[in-house]
């Protein structure tokens, strides 16, 4: 990964709400991230119209980091034919908001689809059944749940983006009780289906919960696995400590910090997490921002470091979704076993062998031969 040789000085002269602004623009095309990109654009332009791709990794990854680069990426592929086709859409994000009431109201998240389509004539839209054209000044206050569904998908259907990202998508499973988890990522499978547009969802090792719910969504699905960096591989902690580099190039202050003598904090404290190291870095720099300092000690990182208990939390969690995300080794072993694959092989050899005879004399018993007959005891004397 090369190190960008660092922000243009004249930034020093601005006010620091500019200064600020920039550095949380400012993104390092780290090689997880280039590599989960990479994935991810293949699994959109390579699937079937109506794929779920599942995106999954720890929090504070960058999930939403690789969300807006593949949405760029699309943007740009589509940019020449978006001249001749004006109603087209590259690609729809929008994400998916935590409910309040415990239960995940997919009329809301409707209407944000809606408003990220920029649809127009949102109070005025026919109902599915009855055709009938509703004119409230509110479409949200009247509308039900079924009439939203109808919208998004004729909009979807007119708008044509390559795909639909949805952020924050474990709060899909945030659901009435009694309601099961299958029910709820069927009606993203259905649009999926009647759009034939891909849909990928973003979010943490919580969104393993949807993965082979039955059989017809795990030959739909495909999964994007988006890891932190470890520090036990000498080589990934080499690319966190040159990301550690590259983003104290990029601090807009009179002296650059020496972030890479505090690799082992910052990686302690972010979990090999760039995206939790990206925050931290800000609030650093905001705060010495606020005070006119010239550059960020190691003081400034303790006082807006994450604590040991939730570091320890997001460890945890981090830990069961990777081991939930592992595929064990033992798992073709098994899988063979079931297809018949191991063990039929040995069967059709075997079958090519003579049989041995089965040994069925009971203890004591001589085995089968011919005794002499008729010859003297004193057959041999003189």
């Amino acid at each position: 990964m090369t190190v960008a040789a660092g922000f243009p000085r004249e930034l020093l002269a601005r006010p620091s709400e500019e200064r600020l602004a920039y550095f949380r623009a400012y993104t390092v095309a780290h090689p997880l991230l280039a590599e989960a990109k990479e994935k991810l654009m293949a699994a959109i332009s390579e699937s079937e119209p109506n794929s779920l791709v599942f995106v999954f990794g720890p929090t504070g990854v960058g999930k939403t980091t690789l969300r807006l680069k593949a949405e760029q990426v699309i943007n740009n592929e589509l940019r020449s034919g978006l001249e001749q086709d004006r109603g087209r859409i590259p690609v729809i994000g929008v994400e998916a908001i935590a409910p309040e009431s415990g239960r995940f109201c997919w009329s809301d998240h409707f209407r944000r689809l809606l408003v990220a389509m920029n649809e127009p004539l949102t109070d005025c839209k026919r109902d599915a059944e009855t055709l009938y054209v509703k004119r409230s000044s509110t479409f949200g206050s009247k509308s039900t749940t079924a009439e939203y569904r109808h919208a998004v998908e004729q909009a979807l259907r007119f708008r044509r983006p390559a795909a639909v990202m949805i952020d924050e998508a474990q709060h899909l499973s945030k659901m009435a009780s009694g309601r099961r988890l299958l029910d709820q990522l069927d009606v993203v499978k259905s649009i999926a289906n009647q759009t034939r547009i891909v849909h990928v969802l973003f979010g943490t090792y919580d969104l393993l919960s949807f993965r082979n719910l039955n059989g017809q969504l795990s030959r739909r699905s495909l999964d994007v696995h988006f890891p932190r960096y470890r520090a036990e591989s000498l080589s990934e902690r080499q690319v966190f400590i040159n990301v550690v580099g590259s983003f104290a190039h990029h601090i807009p202050l009179p002296d650059q910090p020496d972030l890479a003598g505090e690799w082992e904090f910052l990686y302690e404290r972010s979990l090999g997490c760039i995206g939790i190291l990206k925050q931290w870095l800000t609030r650093a720099l905001h705060s010495v921002l606020r005070r006119e300092g010239k550059t960020i000690v190691r003081k400034d990182l303790e006082a807006q470091a994450l604590s040991v208990l939730q570091c320890e939390k997001i460890l945890s969690e981090t830990a069961e979704g990777e081991s939930r995300a592992a595929e064990p080794a033992e798992a073709r072993d098994a899988l063979q076993i079931r297809l018949g694959l191991r063990g039929a092989v040995h069967n059709i050899g075997d079958a090519a062998k003579p049989k041995t005879p089965r040994n069925t004399r009971r203890p004591g018993m001589r085995r089968p031969q011919r005794d002499p007959i008729g010859v003297s005891v004193n057959a041999g004397g003189p």
